[in-house]
């Protein structure tokens, strides 16, 4: 009896510590046995950044099974191989995913930083499932517009854009998720936009009817960005829109907000949705004073919104914009050099530290760093080389480094820890820190594109600047 009633509490234990809302994932392929694949979903559709949600580590069998909280329907993907899969997760399901052929991407794919994965949604054992559902809608629109292709784009014909609505409206009628709708409704869009050449006002319903919880949804992410991508830089081309430049240079958000309103006939919180895309594009764009921007992204009409989306996102988006900017903290790198030894580019020498990421598989990678022994015979009592290296063949590695004489400390990203932090998509790049590890230039010149020259005229101003500031 004590057993059975000792069973009882184990039991309603382990029940009530379970989430609510656990999906299941599971997967059967002997082909990817050992193989770890990481799932992220987007923060928010202004920075685009990955938030790891949950990693599948495939046993030798070929077996994965795991439970993730999931509280409300969520778009996660991966990047494995050639592939990036995406996939919906909904509360409380059970999916078994059906992985594709395992195909790994070739030398030159891996080498090459335009390389654009083979899209698909993950198809599941249970052909009902959401997933599923939005694959077979996706594929039939795919084939609609391209069957009335030059009806539809190049002779902008309404009727064929509404025979085509009309017929998905009719083959997916019985499907009511929410999550599905949503997703019909903005693919659509997307169609109308491309074919119509839709302004923002003409989108502005859209828009202000998708609820929050979809607008990291690839549905409103394509939409979105189609729409507002570089906006604020259109407007400055416009003959009457001078204002917009007087008001970034005085930090105005008042009249950001009612132009971005008034103009593309939007409302709270759509309004700052929109600014917030139009002021991140326009950071990167070149067109404005950056510290105009920043100015504008610190006040409490973003950071301090009634919208805790908005008010998280207006944080992230200027942590975003403020990294690696002249003065900032760098990231510490602690990683282990070619020999095994940890090192962390915190410790103090006194000197400037040049950071170059590089892959020494790639020959442009080899040529900039064969030039760093000319770069630290000049400056060594005032630079200090980091050589911070993708992981590849280690012994081969080793080889090009001792057999060529590259100076510097060697370090290997294993994982590719800091070649992430860092944001480093292509070979090579490099960054210059002061003594305090904060940021001087980034990126800085690599080496055969004109470091030398670069640094040099730097010190020649710092060094005179610090006597300078002695003798007074």
């Amino acid at each position: 009896m004590l057993n059975r009633t000792l069973f009882v509490i184990i039991l309603f234990f382990l029940i009530s510590v379970a989430p609510a809302s656990a999906t299941v994932i599971e997967v059967t392929n002997p082909d990817y046995a050992g193989k770890k694949i990481q799932f992220f979903r987007y923060t928010d559709p202004v920075t685009l950044q990955k938030a790891q949600v949950f990693q599948i580590e495939v046993d030798e069998k070929g077996n994965f099974r795991n439970e993730v909280d999931v509280p409300e329907p969520t778009f996660i993907f991966c990047d494995f191989g050639i592939y990036r899969g995406l996939l919906f997760l909904e509360p409380e399901e059970n999916l078994q995913l059906i992985l594709p052929p395992r195909r790994e991407k070739s030398f030159a794919d891996q080498k090459n930083p335009f390389f654009q994965p083979v899209e698909f949604w993950f198809a599941t054992k249970q052909s009902n499932k959401l997933n599923d559902q939005i694959a077979t809608f996706d594929a039939r629109l795919n084939q609609l517009a391209e069957n009335f292709f030059t009806k539809l784009y190049v002779r902008q014909s309404k009727s064929i854009y509404d025979t085509i609505t009309n017929s998905l409206n009719e083959e997916f009628q019985k499907i009511e998720s929410p999550v599905f709708q949503n997703h019909k409704k903005l693919k659509l869009n997307v169609v109308k936009a491309d074919a119509f050449r839709l302004s923002p006002v003409q989108l502005s319903d859209v828009f202000l009817t998708t609820e929050p919880r979809f607008w990291t949804h690839p549905s409103f992410l394509e939409l979105f960005d189609k729409i507002f991508a570089n906006k604020l830089s259109f407007e400055i081309k416009k003959v009457d829109n001078t204002e917009i430049i007087k008001a970034i240079a005085k930090r105005n958000i008042n009249f950001l907000l009612n132009f971005t309103e008034k103009n593309y006939k939007l409302k709270s919180p759509a309004t700052e949705l929109a600014l917030l895309k139009m002021l991140h594009d326009g950071f990167y764009s070149g067109d404005f004073p950056k510290e105009a921007i920043l100015g504008i992204l610190s006040s409490d009409k973003l950071q301090n919104n009634q919208n805790s989306r908005i008010a998280e996102m207006a944080i992230s988006v200027k942590e975003k914009l403020n990294f690696l900017l002249p003065g900032s903290k760098a990231p510490v790198v602690c990683l282990r050099n070619t020999d095994g030894n940890k090192v962390c580019t915190d410790q103090s020498t006194g000197k400037f530290k040049y950071f170059i990421f590089a892959d020494t598989e790639m020959i442009v990678c080899r040529e900039h760093l064969k030039y760093l022994s000319k770069i630290e015979e000049q400056f060594s009592k005032h630079l200090e080389i980091y050589v911070i290296l993708k992981k590849t063949d280690l012994i081969e590695m080793k080889i090009f480094l001792n057999k060529q004489n590259i100076p510097g400390i060697h370090l290997v990203d294993d994982n590719g820890e800091y070649i992430d932090k860092y944001r480093i998509k292509t070979f090579p790049v490099s960054v210059l820190l002061n003594e305090n590890h904060e940021v001087v230039y980034s990126p800085a010149k690599a080496p055969l594109d004109g470091f030398e020259q670069q640094f040099g005229k730097f010190l020649q101003r710092e060094l005179f600047e610090r006597q300078r500031n002695q003798s007074r």
